[in-house]
């Protein structure tokens, strides 16, 4: 793998170059050699963030840990690349699609893809009301959920209210 290390409010030491090289060394078994994982160290009042962000055809592997030691964020980020690359590996023996970015060794392996298959284990049905969207940021705060569904008043469509990091909200239009 090659990688692309850049810093955001952070100076990249050669220790976290080494660790990145260490850690994310792990992931090499499972893509190419010339697959590129672009790393992003950046710190914000005393947060630790790292983004690892691997774009592959048609895909972007990618995820971000935030705690209050880089050097475990880079383990936690790790982890969940591990989880997101033996799920896609699924998804491509499933559909057949390119797996050209992976070693040839890990599409072939046999593993625990069984256990990661996605599984809906409850469904509810519920009516969506004709709501503005902050009113819709209301309910969903009083329900204590993340994401609320509801029937936008000034649009009649159906529509999405969400919690974002940092006490903000975000709302999703889907377009038909």
């Amino acid at each position: 793998m090659n990688y692309i290390i850049s810093g955001k409010n952070i100076d990249v030491t050669d220790g976290l170059r080494q660790a990145v090289y260490d850690k994310l060394g792990r992931l090499e078994k499972f893509f190419s050699e010339d697959t590129k994982a672009q790393v992003t160290f950046s710190v914000e009042k005393e947060r630790q963030k790292i983004e690892v962000t691997i774009p592959m055809k048609g895909h972007i592997i990618r995820a971000e840990q935030v705690s209050d030691d880089m050097y475990v964020s880079i383990d936690m980020v790790v982890e969940i690349i591990e989880r997101q690359v033996t799920r896609y590996k699924k998804k491509l023996l499933d559909q057949n699609q390119d797996a050209s970015y992976f070693q040839n060794q890990f599409i072939e392996e046999e593993g625990d893809a069984e256990d990661d298959e996605i599984r809906i284990i409850r469904s509810k049905r519920f009516a969506v009301k004709p709501m503005y969207p902050e009113d819709a940021c209301v309910q969903m705060e009083l329900l204590g959920h993340a994401f609320f569904v509801f029937r936008n008043a000034e649009t009649d469509e159906v529509n999405v209210v969400y919690k974002r990091k940092g006490n903000t909200y975000g709302l999703i239009e889907p377009e038909f």
